[in-house]
């Protein structure tokens, strides 16, 4: 069950661009959950797309080595969990991507694109834009109990 009042809760979390970042979301996911009332069922799924989105921003958006600055605010608004992800990596629109044939043998399918198929099936709204040179990706989903 979450809050229903009409506080908007809210929570940025700010990483580098390195793998083991990853466990600091997680943790902080997990953190934020037990303090708005998440099922654990749904703070799972959404630490997933979470994962997904950042693994794919971590290892294929920045072609220097250099420390990035990733920003994940997360909020919500009644029973309207959003997230918000925003980096300086290369511009690239996830929701402009085909989407896999699931229903292809593993040695048909193409490699890639699951990723966004987790998130797509997960979440109940998805955008994307790029400003000032930065890719901005905002996901939301309405959770149980509305």
């Amino acid at each position: 069950m979450v809050k229903t009042n009409n506080t908007m809760l809210t929570k940025t979390i700010a990483i580098t661009n390195e793998m083991s970042q990853l466990d600091v979301v997680a943790n902080a996911l997990e953190l934020l959950a037990d303090e708005w009332n998440l099922m654990m069922e749904e703070t799972m799924k959404l630490n997933l797309v979470i994962e997904e989105v950042v693994t794919n921003i971590i290892n294929y958006g920045y072609h220097d080595h250099e420390a990035h600055t990733i920003n994940i605010r997360l909020s919500l608004d009644g029973n309207l969990f959003t997230m918000q992800i925003i980096d300086d990596a290369i511009e690239f629109n996830p929701l402009l991507q085909a989407k896999p044939d699931i229903n292809l043998s593993l040695e048909d399918r193409k490699i890639g694109g699951l990723g966004i198929h987790f998130m797509r099936t997960i979440m109940d709204h998805l955008e994307y834009s790029h400003e000032d040179g930065k890719n901005i990706l905002t996901l939301s989903k309405k959770l149980a109990g509305a």
